[in-house]
């Protein structure tokens, strides 16, 4: 499987993974010369080029694309076009209009559009669903996801507060995939309507929280940007309140903090009385070795990446859902704007007949 990987800041790091599961990187792209620079001593061999317009004349199976936050559609749309399977990272289009094209682009394609959103395959993640596929929690009624640094105000400032910089033009909003579709993932449900808050008038683009009302019923509470208390969990953090039990992710340090705390209350047992376990997934390994936990997501995306190209298998994370939790950030962004009135997400979900809900990270293996 022959792939080409577009910006080389986070693409690099993509690009040694791809190969470790067994994908051949023919060609990388970058603007900036010594990021290509890099690249030619890591990728022998591999195309280089500062145009990603060069890569579309190659005989490729599959591109992944991490360049920019915020310009990922159009390559995509491109790539599809052309019959090339897209892997797209973190944001999938940036306004609805944006997001109607990709969807139609995507669907008409001979190739697959996958979102390669690693925090749905979290081990924590797999761990939750686990508990929910199995009936433990009853009824999703509250779920929550955090996505937060702890870093410092100068290194925040550093961050964001370059205009010329992604980080720094983008809504405080936006970047919430990663709270996002693993609540969607989780409950099997699509974002209905979205309200947004900032954490203080004082510092607005420093952090926010989301709520959104999901078309189960149930309500998402989502938290991210740079607040103290970062996760040990890759800055992640979920919980899932049921009819009838409660997970969570484990709030401790190094390992602990992928595991998953469980309490059932004691009028749902037999026995009447409250249990309350911990439990940890199995460590993914890869020839042989456990891939670091941190890294268990990104791996397996990848994997399904490959299962689509060469064996026809759907995509981990389709088209829609992609595009689904991409605009609750919009959504959320016109809420702060207005009050933080509720605003409607525009429904993405498919027909009756046509593909399921977004997909599930499946039980720990």
């Amino acid at each position: 499987m022959r792939v080409a990987v577009i910006g080389l800041r986070m693409g690099l790091y993509l690009a040694g993974w791809c190969r470790r599961v067994g994908m051949e990187v023919v060609a990388a792209c970058d603007r900036e010369a010594e990021r290509l620079e890099a690249a030619r001593e890591e990728l022998p061999g591999a195309v280089l080029t500062d145009r990603w317009e060069d890569l579309l004349e190659l005989p490729l199976d599959g591109v992944v694309l991490a360049n920019d936050f915020d310009a990922h559609a159009p390559l995509a749309i491109a790539f599809l076009e052309r019959g090339v399977h897209v892997l797209s990272e973190c944001a999938a289009c940036v306004d609805e209009e944006e997001g109607r094209r990709l969807i139609e682009v995507a669907e008409r394609s001979t190739a697959t559009y996958s979102f390669a959103e690693n925090y749905v395959l979290h081990p924590h993640v797999r761990l939750l669903r686990q508990a929910i596929g199995a009936g433990e929690l009853g009824r999703v009624d509250l779920i929550e996801a955090d996505y937060l640094h702890g870093m410092s105000p100068q290194d925040v400032e550093a961050l964001i507060g370059d205009p010329g910089s992604w980080r720094g033009r983008i809504s405080a909003t936006a970047y919430c995939t990663h709270t996002v579709s693993p609540v969607l993932a989780l409950t099997d449900a699509w974002p209905v309507e979205v309200s947004a808050f900032r954490a203080h008038e004082a510092d607005p683009a420093r952090a926010v929280v989301m709520t959104v009302r999901l078309s189960t019923g149930a309500l998402a509470v989502t938290r991210h940007g740079f607040l103290q208390g970062e996760p040990d969990s890759h800055w992640s953090w979920l919980s899932v309140r049921g009819t009838r039990a409660l997970a969570e992710s484990v709030r401790a340090s190094g390992e602990r903090s992928w595991s998953v705390r469980v309490r059932a209350e004691g009028w749902t047992r037999d026995d009447g009385v409250a249990h309350e376990e911990e439990r940890a997934a199995p460590p993914l390994t890869l020839d042989g070795q456990p891939v670091e936990r941190r890294a268990e997501g990104t791996v397996r995306v990848l994997q399904g990446f490959r299962a689509t190209v060469e064996r026809g298998e759907p995509p981990l994370v389709p088209v829609r859902p992609a595009v689904a939790a991409s605009l609750v950030g919009v959504a959320g962004a016109e809420s702060l704007k207005n009050g933080s009135r509720p605003i409607p997400v525009p429904d993405f979900s498919p027909a009756p007949s046509a593909s399921p809900s977004p997909a599930s990270p499946g039980s720990p293996e």
